[in-house]
């Protein structure tokens, strides 16, 4: 399932109260015909930038509730830095991998905790995960958000 929003706050800086990436991200479990409940990990935007980061955590826990405690959140260009364009592909191709191998790609580098970000960035190591269903998150400049829910297949 896709789903797509916009929050237009400023070029560059996300809305902080998530607004168009939490309609993307609603979007996207509806098309998928998923809950949020089923949601086993969330690949995020996840730049490394203060205002991101929050407004990224705000729209996970918002959409996810409670259930955002429970499950890990990568971010992909920790380990690659952002790829601009190509980002949002090349994370749907880690998060395909991720579920076919069972194992949540690591947040690296990840050192000093900001208190607003309090969810399981997946800190520096891989883990091994049961995966069913994962989001990825992408997000662009003038607001434009995204995601795109990722299921094994049950044939």
């Amino acid at each position: 399932g896709y789903g797509l929003g916009c929050d237009a706050f400023k070029m560059t800086i996300p809305d902080p109260e998530g607004s168009g990436g939490i309609l993307a991200f609603r979007r996207a479990l509806a098309n998928a015909g998923a809950k949020p409940e089923e949601v086993d990990c969330v690949c995020a935007h996840g730049t490394g930038t203060g205002e991101n980061d929050r407004s990224e955590t705000v729209i996970i826990k918002e959409v996810l509730g409670r259930h955002a405690y429970k499950i890990p959140v990568t971010s992909i260009k920790s380990m690659i830095g952002h790829t601009m364009g190509a980002a949002s592909a090349i994370e749907t191709a880690a998060c395909a991998l991720m579920l076919t191998r069972g194992t949540v790609l690591p947040t690296i580098n990840y050192s000093e905790p900001d208190p607003d970000c309090d969810l399981d960035y997946c800190p520096n190591e891989a883990r091994k995960v049961e995966l069913e269903t994962v989001v990825s998150n992408a997000y662009a400049f003038g607001g434009n958000t995204s995601s795109i829910v990722l299921r094994r297949f049950k044939g």
